[in-house]
């Protein structure tokens, strides 16, 4: 389970809203949080000062001045629930997959709409409910890996952070030894190092007792008791010839995710092409503005051992950035790493910043500080979250050093 702090835990792999909250509002008051925090406040925009300070809704005498921006909107906001052909006339009950807390589903028919990872939630949240019967639908096949911290890690270690001559072997592994005998769900038109795999452990188990069906396809209309449903042979495409066929159902789960929050509120030039989001300086920092960081919230694919490790590496980035001037990258050089970032994976299926590995993401960390010697220092700190006494120490003397040096300049100047 995806743990936004070191502290955090939880007892299941899908946790429930109300667990996830209590777990917010845990690290909120471990670290004082209230005092900094205003509530019911739509940002709508940040703009700089003259002398380089940042002000919330143009409105510096309620919000004040800021040294720098955290834009942490994340990747999931409203609800995404597209209208299906017909759906008024269903008779049973539909729902996102966001709202099945407390939800009913014991002894009926239950059909998930999507495939991704709300529908694995969706499904073990059917499974767990005693539903009679669950039909997933899915527009295509999605790689699906187990959930163990090895297997992720390996996947993890391919430091290209893209499909190489060898991603046959990982994808041929899989089918063999974890799809097995139902390898005819998995993908054939995309490797697994093009998009986030689903990491779950029971759904094959599910599918082999019959507690669930894995059906791909379209939807061609809702019916009073259920989905007209065209199902699609392995490699015909969206939309392609099939044999349509009436799946009945008492629920309807839409799994179709959400809607990606809005950077609007961040400078326009943030957004200049040809280096707009995900396309930033590490992901995350827009090149005119190394002040800002849009912490998770550029996201597109990745594989990885999903934590919390590299929100706190961000983070410790920007605080590296305000803290120490000569560690702060320039617009040019920030635009020349993502130039060569986007060279360096120009054979790539997906866009160069739509889909990394962690192992790829921890080699950005390395090469941008072992670039720069002046963030020789901050290393430890901006790895660990430790030791940032002995920079902010060099920071002093190099301060001093500054002006007393503009003092020596002023003073030859008045002469």
């Amino acid at each position: 389970m995806y743990r936004f702090h070191p502290s955090v835990q939880f007892d299941s792999a899908y946790p429930t809203q109300q667990q996830i909250k209590e777990q917010i509002v845990n690290v909120w008051k471990r670290y004082d949080l209230e005092r900094r925090t205003t509530f019911e406040t739509k940002v709508t925009s940040v703009k700089k000062t003259k002398n380089g300070q940042w002000i919330i809704n143009n409105d510096e005498e309620q919000y004040g001045r800021f040294d720098g921006i955290l834009a942490t909107v994340g990747v999931c906001g409203d609800p995404k629930m597209p209208p299906l052909p017909n759906q008024e006339k269903f008779k049973g009950q539909i729902y996102h997959s966001s709202e099945l807390d407390g939800k009913d589903a014991k002894g009926k028919k239950v059909l998930i709409v999507g495939g991704g990872a709300s529908a694995i939630e969706a499904l073990e949240f059917a499974v767990k409910n005693e539903a009679a019967e669950i039909d997933v639908l899915s527009r295509s096949d999605k790689w699906i890996i187990p959930r163990n911290i090895l297997v992720q890690s390996l996947l993890a270690c391919n430091i290209f952070g893209q499909e190489t001559s060898f991603s046959w072997i990982p994808e041929w592994l899989l089918r063999k030894f974890f799809y097995r005998d139902l390898e005819d769900i998995a993908p054939t038109d995309k490797g697994i190092f093009t998009g986030t795999p689903m990491a779950n452990d029971e759904l094959f188990n599910q599918i082999r007792e019959g507690k669930a069906h894995w059906l791909r396809g379209d939807i061609v209309s809702v019916e009073e008791n259920g989905v007209m449903f065209n199902y699609r042979s392995k490699g015909v495409p969206k939309g392609g010839p099939g044999r349509e066929r009436l799946v009945e159902g008492d629920i309807i789960v839409m799994a179709t995710g959400f809607k990606r929050p809005s950077l609007t509120f961040l400078p326009d030039e943030c957004f200049d092409e040809p280096y707009g989001p995900p396309s930033w300086y590490l992901q995350v920092f827009p090149p005119k503005y190394p002040d800002i960081c849009a912490n998770n919230s550029t996201y597109v694919d990745a594989i990885g051992t999903v934590g919390n490790m590299h929100i706190g590496i961000y983070t410790r980035f920007l605080l590296m950035f305000l803290t120490d001037p000569l560690t702060r990258p320039t617009e040019g050089w920030m635009k020349t790493w993502i130039d060569f970032t986007r060279f360096m994976k120009r054979l790539a299926p997906t866009g160069a910043f739509d889909f990394f590995t962690y192992a790829e993401l921890i080699y950005w960390y390395f090469f941008v500080l072992v670039v720069n010697p002046f963030r020789w220092k901050w290393a430890l700190f901006v790895f660990f979250g430790i030791g940032r006494g002995m920079p902010l120490r060099f920071v002093e003397q190099e301060n001093s050093f500054r002006r007393e040096l503009k003092k020596q300049r002023k003073s030859k100047k008045a002469h």
